[in-house]
C-alpha cells in the first residue's frame, strides 16, 4: 500500500501538485497591471476635465485662496464620475482576463502566473468578476478599503495555499505556470 501525504488543507501545494503564487510575484504583477489601467484612466480624466470645465479652473487655483465656484460645485460628482470609471474599468479588465483563455491579466501573463478555481481549472466571467468585487473593489473603499488591502496581503504570505482574501471569497488560486509537482 502507497501512503501519499497530501496536506489537509485542500488548497495546499501539495494538494493537488500545483505551486501557488507567493507575495513578491503577485505584488509586481499587480503594479504592473495598475501600470496598464492609468493610461485609459489618465486619458479619461484629461477629456472629462475639459468637458466638464473643471480644469481651468483646477490649474489656476492658488494655495490659501477658497475655492472657485466651479471647483465647490463640480469637484465632488468630478471625483465620484472618475473613481466609477476607475472601478468599472479595472472591474472589466481583471474579469475579461482572467476568464479568457490566458486565464491572467497581463502582469499575471508576463510573469507567469494565472488565475484557476480549486482544482485548477479554469474560471468564467462571474467567478472572475467576485474575485474582483472581493479584493480590489473593496480596496476602492474609503478609510475600511486600506485596512482591508493590508490585510489581503497579509494573507498572502501567511495563509496555507498564499490566497488572498479574494481568492478565499471566490475559491480561486493564483497559480505558476509550468510548476506542477510530482506527488511522490
Amino acid at each position: 500500500m502507497e501512503s501519499q501525504a497530501i496536506s489537509s488543507d485542500k488548497y495546499s501545494s501539495t494538494a493537488f501538485g500545483f505551486r501557488h503564487a507567493g507575495f513578491w510575484i503577485r505584488l509586481i504583477a499587480a503594479a504592473f497591471d495598475l501600470f496598464l489601467l492609468i493610461i485609459p484612466f489618465s486619458i479619461f480624466i484629461s477629456f472629462f476635465a475639459a468637458a466638464t470645465g473643471i480644469s481651468n479652473p483646477f490649474f489656476s487655483h492658488r494655495p490659501g485662496t477658497p475655492l472657485n465656484h466651479t471647483l465647490t460645485q463640480s469637484g465632488p460628482d468630478f471625483l465620484l464620475s472618475c473613481l466609477v470609471f476607475f472601478a468599472a474599468e479595472s472591474w472589466l479588465y481583471f474579469a475579461f482576463s482572467e476568464s479568457s483563455a490566458w486565464r491572467a491579466t497581463l502582469g499575471k501573463r508576463f510573469l507567469g502566473l494565472y488565475v484557476a478555481d480549486a482544482a485548477g481549472k479554469p474560471i468564467d466571467f462571474w467567478r472572475a468578476s467576485l474575485r474582483f468585487c472581493g479584493g480590489r473593489l473593496l480596496a476602492h473603499v474609503p478609510i475600511i478599503g486600506g485596512y482591508y488591502f493590508v490585510i489581503d496581503c497579509v494573507c498572502v504570505g501567511l495563509v496555507p495555499g498564499k490566497r488572498a482574501l479574494h481568492d478565499m471569497f471566490s475559491g480561486c488560486l493564483v497559480l505558476r505556470e509550468g510548476a506542477q509537482t510530482s506527488l511522490r
